[in-house]
């Protein structure tokens, strides 16, 4: 390590603390599969739920419906913060579960959907701030060369998630009603809540942050990391807030921000809007009922072969380069899924589309690493988070709008663009770091002395 670099985690050769490890990351696993159960919940039973004429949901409704959950995973995200201030990462990981089980019990109950929406914009608050704590916690606690591999490893869970969410779309709601799937989303309130609550250690930067400077470096010595020191830790409060956010377009940041932000965008643009609308898409381009919802189980079998393989491309060749391939790969798949092939080359184009899809974003959120220093780095993963949540919002309902008017053929079309951009957009991350060093080279901020 050279001097001036931060100080960097040191996993040691000790079985004890790669277990230790480990743990962390199961725990974030699972609490990122109820995640990617809760998310893909929705578009797994809307046809069901459209089909089903006494609740009178219609397709424009659905995508309005859409879009209040991504905007409450908008206002989740940036309250998530403010929270960690307060809580610590454990307690905001442990509310986010609490807050999205509650809210899927609200939709199993809701005569109507206005309170069938409220469920979901409740449930979009707790999704909204779980996945990048938990993506944070991933990234501090492996070690600096696999951060990338461990995001991807991590992320599978999401699609592991979606998986059993179209499962239950398949299975439970034909036979019992849409109504106990979101029944199944009160799970995680039961079992990951006490688990997390009692295993995942808090953030040792959290901790030193909180002035309890013992008690992170136990923490750190405990999992193998070298204890933080002051100036990897972002002031808390409002102001501290505000200079963290200021920092990212300090000149080496201020190309890469907007760029990083965008990629997210694009990104999560199409996570959110094929998990809401791939069936609904497919069976309206005709496709039956049955083979529209398999579509989700199969593109989320392809994210998760997608995040092992794009973790370790990307051990190899850098986040960057990967996720710009994976976001233009991403165009041309979603332009082929509107094109309605045979059934089984559909099933095989899905399945390929979804190895490259949901991984590309996550290689956006790995690209940070490649950006930002230590000090930034949290903050600039939970606003590249909260602005691509806008994406988010903006999928599901563009997704409605378009369907409702009959011009489903439009919303692949719509995908194929936003990889393209998210593409460009990643590609040109290098030349923003050139142009961003031109005028400095060095942080303009001394660091504290420590």
């Amino acid at each position: 390590m050279s001097p001036s670099d931060s100080p960097e985690q040191a996993v040691t050769a000790d079985p004890a603390v790669r277990r230790r490890v480990a743990v962390v990351i199961a725990l974030c696993w699972l609490a990122v599969f109820f995640d990617g159960m809760d998310v893909n919940i929705y578009g797994a039973v809307m046809p069901h739920m459209i089909d089903d004429h006494g609740f009178g949901l219609t397709t424009a409704t659905a995508g309005t419906i859409g879009s209040w959950t991504t905007f409450g995973m908008l206002l989740g995200a940036l309250v998530a913060g403010t929270l960690t201030d307060w809580l610590g990462r454990r307690s905001v990981v442990s509310c986010c579960l609490a807050v999205f089980s509650l809210g899927s019990a609200v939709c199993a109950i809701a005569p109507d959907p206005g309170l069938f929406g409220a469920g979901r914009l409740v449930a979009g608050l707790g999704l909204g701030g779980l996945m990048p704590t938990c993506l944070a916690i991933v990234m501090e606690f492996s070690a600096p060369r696999r951060r990338a591999l461990a995001s991807a490893v991590m992320m599978t869970s999401y699609h592991a998630g979606g998986m059993l969410a179209t499962g239950l779309g398949l299975s439970l709601a034909p036979a019992a009603g849409w109504r106990w799937v979101f029944w199944a989303g009160v799970i995680p309130l039961v079992l990951a809540v006490p688990l997390v609550l009692r295993h995942l250690p808090e953030s040792p930067v959290v901790l030193l942050a909180k002035g309890r400077v013992a008690e992170a470096n136990a923490v750190a010595r405990r999992h193998g990391l070298e204890p933080p020191v002051p100036r990897e830790v972002p002031k808390a409060g409002a102001g501290g807030r505000w200079q963290a956010v200021l920092s990212l377009f300090r000149p080496e940041f201020r190309w890469s921000t907007p760029l990083l932000w965008l990629a997210s965008f694009c990104g999560l643009l199409l996570v959110y809007g094929v998990s809401t609308w791939l069936p609904q898409l497919m069976r309206a381009s005709g496709y039956g009922l049955t083979s529209s919802v398999s579509f989700l189980l199969v593109i989320n079998a392809g994210g998760i072969v997608g995040m092992f393989v794009a973790g370790r491309t990307a051990t190899r060749f850098g986040a960057v380069r990967v996720a710009a391939i994976w976001f233009a790969v991403t165009g041309v798949g979603a332009l082929l899924m509107g094109a309605h092939l045979p059934l089984a080359i559909t099933y095989a184009v899905v399945g390929l589309t979804g190895v490259f899809l949901f991984s590309a974003q996550v290689m956006a959120y790995a690209a940070l690493d490649t950006v930002y220093r230590p000090a930034q780095r949290a903050t600039g993963l939970g606003w590249a988070a909260g602005v691509g949540r806008l994406g988010a919002v903006f999928g599901p309902w563009l997704g409605g709008l378009l369907v409702s008017a009959g011009n489903q053929s439009w919303g692949f079309t719509a995908f194929a663009v936003a990889g393209l951009i998210g593409a460009v957009a990643i590609a040109l991350i290098p030349l923003a770091r050139r142009l961003g060093h031109r005028p400095a080279t060095t942080d303009p901020t001394p660091a504290p002395a420590t």
